[in-house]
């Protein structure tokens, strides 16, 4: 039976290096048990004869487990114990609540396990390559199937952020991530851009007018806000006399807790303008939530809440809507959809995609047009047949005037 010599251990993801005894036959040896190996993930130990005293070997065990303890120590943190002690803690104080829960994930369900025993000193760009394409070939939680290359892209930023901490602060002499190859990004794809009709989106509205949650799809519907935006307005976001809606910030689920962000961009504070309709339904609305609770519409209540007047929580909104879009027998489309379905639809009506871009609250008009740039062929060509209408229109009497005076 093993009987124990000596053990150094360092918490979480460190190195651990134990030291024991076993006997064989009439000599004994002092093991020492080194933790797993980083790339393989098999675990290490080595041997050592220590005679025929179990006491020595005891002793041999403990001096051998102290001096390898000393060792691992030397080489620094393990890659895991920078990302999960160091980085992600200080991250938390300056990143949005779901930002970090994003990165926390990324680091936990996709590196820590492959790729967290190394020792931060000794990472090197083949280990992030060989992580990349391990989870492109296989690397989905759930299925055990491809991980899309956009994640493992994010994954490489965020190991190339974390890393480049780590070399400003001196734990490493150069971030191994910025020689490493990772997916490259790829463009938006039809899946980002599905949208409605307006045939489509008026028969899903009607589908959802007597359910609890119709007011805040009509509105999502009808300014393109972000499911963040939507569940985060207050009554006194809202001016019904003007018909303008402000838009300032998010309400955001991390691990289902809910949380308040200020906005993405400069550009998504905004102000929106409301048609009468749109005014009309949140008039409806507002004395729906008089009914259930006479303080339901001060300033600072959310605008779409529960009876009690808690947040609507974004996960139910979106269920609601997937079962509803299930029911009305249209096209799937997210949630999200109906912000393209907004946009789409003004933009074919020939809406200045400067305007379009201001509702969406959009960095700028550039990333407007690239995101709905599968809409601007159908737009060209009605401009092309414009501008051929204009060149055959009869040229007014001035300018005829003048060219015959030439």
């Amino acid at each position: 039976m093993p009987s124990t010599g000596g053990r150094t251990q360092r918490a979480g993801t460190e190195a651990v290096v134990q030291g024991y005894v076993v006997q064989r036959g009439a000599r004994f040896y002092a093991v020492i048990y080194e933790g797993l190996d980083p790339i393989t993930g098999r675990e290490r130990r080595r041997w050592h004869p220590a005679g025929t005293s179990r006491d020595e070997a005891e002793l041999l065990a403990g001096r051998l487990a102290h001096d390898a303890g000393n060792a691992a120590r030397a080489t620094g943190p393990t890659l895991g114990t920078y990302l999960t002690r160091d980085w992600l803690p200080l991250k938390q104080l300056s990143l949005r609540p779901s930002t970090w829960d994003g990165y926390r994930r990324n680091i936990e369900l996709h590196v820590l396990e492959r790729i967290g025993r190394i020792p931060l000193r000794h990472l090197r760009a083949e280990h992030l390559e060989r992580l990349y394409a391990d989870l492109l070939l296989g690397g989905h939680r759930t299925t055990g199937g491809p991980l899309d290359a956009k994640t493992v892209r994010e994954i490489h930023v965020i190991l190339r952020r974390a890393l480049d901490d780590a070399a400003r602060r001196g734990l490493l002499l150069a971030n191994p991530a910025q020689l490493a190859h990772s997916p490259k990004a790829r463009r938006l794809t039809s899946a980002t851009a599905r949208a409605w009709n307006a045939q489509q989106l008026h028969a899903f509205l009607q589908h959802a007018k007597d359910h609890r949650h119709y007011a805040a799809l009509w509105l999502a519907a009808n300014t393109g806000v972000r499911r963040s935006e939507l569940l985060a307005l207050r009554w006194g976001d809202v001016d019904l006399d003007d018909a303008r809606l402000s838009v300032s910030g998010g309400l955001v689920s991390v691990g289902y807790e809910l949380h308040e962000t200020r906005g993405k961009t400069r550009g998504s504070r905004r102000c929106i303008d409301l048609d009468r309709r749109t005014v009309d339904v949140l008039k409806r609305w507002n004395r729906t939530r008089l009914r259930e609770d006479p303080n339901a519409t001060n300033a600072d209540a959310y605008l779409f809440a529960t009876p009690d007047g808690a947040p609507v929580h974004p996960q139910l909104l979106s269920d609601a809507f997937r079962r509803l879009v299930k029911s009305s027998g249209l096209p799937y489309v997210r949630l999200h959809d109906l912000r393209h379905t907004h946009a789409t639809l003004l933009l074919k009506a020939g809406v200045p995609i400067k305007v379009v871009s201001e509702r969406l609250g959009h960095s700028t008009p550039g990333f407007t047009m690239a995101t709905y740039q599968h809409v601007l062929p159908g737009m060209q060509a009605e401009a092309a047949a414009l501008f051929g209408k204009l060149l055959r229109a009869p040229r007014t009497s001035t300018a005829s005037t003048r060219w015959k005076s030439r």
